[in-house]
């Protein structure tokens, strides 16, 4: 990929938050400076909001939310790898409980966690500020990419193209 982009301001948040709504889920990674991998986890994307922060749904005594009290610094990994589609988040997190903010953001699939709704004492949000972000985007699909990348060894001639770049929020 040679096409390099940065994407600024209010380009930037929509570019994160296309690239968010196709991918949605992602590593969520906490104590960065010891992690060992046991402190990532899958996690969905409930909201992005028109400010780029990233909103997800948690348990209030999860160890996600105590590794974020103690540190407040994560990265999040995004990957399509059927769109060639990918992202790196870096950011700083907090634990939000304000009532009406989970509410606006609810929705029935966040029941299937907490099972007393919306008034469920374990819940809680993480808004993640990004601080940066960058992406890599491959035009095409995953098969149109293959027969380019069988083509690019055969001739010698790179046929994959994309673009890459930072997000500037």
């Amino acid at each position: 990929m040679s096409d390099q982009a940065n994407e600024h301001t209010v380009e930037g948040i929509d570019k994160l938050k296309s690239l968010i709504q196709e991918i949605n889920t992602c590593l969520f990674c906490t104590n960065i400076k010891t992690n060992d991998g046991a402190t990532t986890r899958p996690m969905g994307v409930v909201n992005v909001c028109d400010k780029g922060n990233i909103w997800f749904f948690s348990e209030k005594d999860s160890d996600k939310n105590k590794e974020i009290e103690q540190d407040s610094t994560v990265q999040l990994f995004f990957a399509h790898p059927g769109k060639g589609s990918y992202m790196v988040v870096n950011g700083d997190a907090v634990i939000v409980t304000d009532q009406d903010k989970i509410e606006e953001l609810w929705s029935p699939v966040v029941s299937l966690w907490f099972k007393e709704g919306k008034n469920d004492p374990a819940v809680s949000l993480i808004k993640v500020k990004p601080s940066s972000a960058y992406f890599w985007d491959t035009d095409g699909n995953q098969m149109v990419n293959f027969l380019k990348m069988a083509a690019s060894v055969a001739t010698g001639t790179n046929y994959v193209s994309g673009t890459e770049g930072e997000i500037k929020i």
